[in-house]
């Protein structure tokens, strides 16, 4: 009886099948949580790129806008537009950066936290439908090994500047 494709190791076998396709499998599961992210955070102004920014905003020191879009790999033209808007529905402000005075601080509103959590909560239950043939532990772990992948991307010469989540 042979090994079955989960079983092998990288190199016992060059042939390129569709359950060992990392470019596949990628596809798959960005379309697939784009399609339920999106659903989750559609009522909120700017969509994912925003649900990405509250998150960002959510813990430690308030960043510069332009520490902001860097942290969630966003064009600097497009985060002023996106924290106009955001900032418009009461959900963030800005204020002086008081160790520089020409940058920007930009920091979460109560109001912010609490459409956070909202849509956290959103987000979490599709999650759950996403990743719901995966144990906890294994859940736990896809998360760990994909955020060191994102972080590999995100410091990467050729990633994306305007991508969204």
């Amino acid at each position: 009886m042979s090994a079955s494709t989960s079983d092998k190791h990288p190199g016992e076998d060059s042939r390129p099948t569709l359950d060992t396709d990392l470019g596949w499998a990628i596809r798959m599961v960005s379309s697939a949580f784009r399609r339920v992210a999106t659903e989750s955070v559609a009522d909120l102004p700017g969509g994912a790129r925003a649900y990405l920014v509250l998150v960002a905003l959510a813990d430690g020191e308030p960043p510069s806008q332009l520490a902001l879009a860097k942290a969630v790999s966003l064009d600097r033209t497009v985060m002023t537009y996106l924290l106009d808007d955001l900032e418009a529905h009461h959900l963030v402000t800005r204020r002086p950066d008081p160790r520089d005075r020409r940058a920007r601080q930009v920091l979460l509103t109560d109001t912010g936290r609490t459409r956070l959590a909202q849509v956290r909560d959103n987000l979490a239950a599709a999650e759950a439908e996403l990743l719901a043939d995966l144990d906890e532990h294994d859940a736990h772990h896809l998360r760990t090994l994909l955020a060191r992948i994102a972080r590999t991307a995100q410091n990467s010469a050729d990633a994306p500047a305007d991508s969204d989540c």
